[in-house]
Formats: structure tokens, C-alpha cells, sequence
């Protein structure tokens, strides 16, 4: 007896949607599922922690929670934009920790099908590069799409533990 292989039709996977959040990091554009976010803060002072990790800015209270904050653009290994009024901190979840992400600034959410998002490139499949889920191709522009879960490692997440 044989066993049955039921297909999926591909215009099944064709329609879907999804929402992004669009931020820029130096000149590039970037995009965060909007399912990752958690908030969207301005820039607030930030106590700095003795003897944390390179990639940790410091600390953050918000509405009674401590939150560690990083330098996103730093973690990434791009150079680093002076902060101004536009610069923001995407509040995401990695288990069960709350991190601020430093962005130079949030632009805007829209909804893309998921047809318009293709494989990273080859080069970017380094063991630094496993955060790049894809490449958004939109008419004039190109959106990196993050998961921002994973651009912290396991151990890096325990490190932020206060």
C-alpha cells in the first residue's frame, strides 16, 4: 500500500500577508515583522552596566520593568549614526526577556505579500548573518527583513537576565 502525498497548492502560499515594521539603520532599510514588536518607544536616557556585554548599551526602566537596551546597528557590525529625534527603540521579545533595540528611526508599517520576499543572497549566509530572513523587493526599494529574536544568541540572551 502506498502512501498518500497530499500537495498544497501554491495559491495557497501566494496570498498570504504580512505586516512589517520598516526602520532604517545608517542608509539601509530594514524590516521587522510586526508579530516581534512589542512597542515602539523614543529614545530615553540609558544607565550604562558595569561590566556588560559589548553589545549591551545599558539598561532602561520602562513602566516598572528594567529592560537591557542594544545598539542594534552595532550588534550588526554596521557603523553607528549619531542619535537625534528620531531615533527610537523597538521593544522585542526573546523568550522570556524584554530587549530595546537602538534604531535610527521608524518610518512606517505596511502589509507585503509574501511573494515579495526572496532568500538572502549566498553572501549573507554566514553564521553572523542567520537574523536575515529574507529580502523584501518592493518597486524602488529593497527592505532586509530581521528576525530580531535571533540576533541574539542563546547565551547572549542569558546574559541579559536582570
Amino acid at each position: 500500500m502506498l502512501d498518500e502525498v497530499v500537495m498544497v497548492p501554491d495559491t495557497e502560499k501566494e496570498n498570504k500577508e504580512i505586516q512589517l515594521v520598516i526602520f532604517q539603520l545608517g542608509r539601509e532599510e530594514f524590516a521587522v515583522e510586526v508579530t516581534q514588536v512589542r512597542e515602539i518607544i523614543r529614545m530615553q536616557d540609558i544607565t550604562k552596566m558595569p561590566n556588560a556585554p559589548p553589545f549591551v548599551e545599558g539598561i532602561i526602566n520602562l513602566r516598572g520593568q528594567i529592560i537591557a537596551v542594544i545598539d542594534l546597528a552595532g550588534r550588526m557590525n554596521m557603523e553607528r549614526s549619531e542619535m537625534d529625534a528620531e531615533t527610537r527603540i523597538i521593544v522585542v521579545e526573546v523568550g522570556d526577556i524584554k530587549v530595546g533595540m537602538i534604531v535610527d528611526s521608524v518610518s512606517e508599517v505596511m502589509r507585503i505579500s509574501t511573494e515579495d520576499i526572496e532568500p538572502s543572497p549566498a553572501l549573507a549566509a554566514d553564521v553572523e548573518a542567520v537574523y536575515i530572513k529574507g529580502v523584501v523587493k518592493l518597486e524602488n526599494r529593497l527592505l532586509i527583513l530581521l528576525d530580531l529574536a535571533r540576533v541574539l544568541g542563546t547565551e547572549e540572551v542569558a546574559e541579559l537576565s536582570f
